[in-house]
C-alpha cells in the first residue's frame, strides 16, 4: 500500500500542525480549515464546487481533523510516558478547576488509528459518487496529473 504524503512537505500543514493539540479545541478551528481546504484544491487541481470530503482523497492527504487528533495523541503519549515532566502530573491527576475547560486534553485519551478512522468517515460520508473510491488512503489515479 503506498504511503500517505507526509504533512511536513506542505508548508501550510507545518503551520497548521503547530500546537494543534491546544488550538484544535478552539471554536476558531474552522477558519484554519478554510485555508487548508484551499490548499487541498491547489494540490488536487479541483474546482471550488468540489465537495469538501473529496479534497483529502484527491490530494492523498489525511483530513485536517484526523491529523490534529493524531498530533494530539502523539503529544499525549509522550507526556504520559515521561513521568518526570511537570505536565505529566497535570494531565494524569488534573485538579478540579473553578472554570472547567470545554474540551480538555485528558478527556479524550483513546488513541485513534488515522487510516481506519479515515476509511470509516469516508464510508459514512454523504457525498455524491463516494462509492467510486473504496479506500481513501491510497493514491487515486487522478492524482498523477502533471
Amino acid at each position: 500500500m503506498p504511503a500517505l504524503r507526509p504533512f511536513r512537505r506542505l508548508p501550510c500543514y507545518s503551520v497548521a500542525e503547530y500546537c494543534a493539540s491546544v488550538w484544535s479545541r478552539s471554536l476558531r478551528t474552522g477558519l484554519v480549515d478554510v485555508q487548508l481546504n484551499s490548499t487541498f484544491r491547489l494540490i488536487s487541481a479541483t474546482l471550488r464546487s468540489t465537495p469538501l470530503p473529496w479534497l483529502p482523497v484527491l490530494a492523498n492527504i489525511e483530513p485536517p481533523a484526523l491529523h490534529r487528533k493524531a498530533a494530539t495523541d502523539k503529544l499525549m503519549e509522550k507526556i504520559i510516558s515521561h513521568d518526570n515532566w511537570p505536565i505529566h502530573f497535570d494531565i494524569t491527576n488534573h485538579p478540579h478547576a473553578c472554570l472547567p475547560p470545554r474540551k480538555p486534553l485528558w478527556q479524550d485519551l483513546i488513541h485513534v488509528d488515522m487510516r481506519s478512522q479515515w476509511k470509516e468517515n469516508w464510508k459514512s460520508a454523504q457525498v455524491v459518487n463516494f462509492s467510486l473510491v473504496d479506500d481513501p488512503t491510497i493514491q487515486q489515479p487522478v492524482s498523477c496529473l502533471p
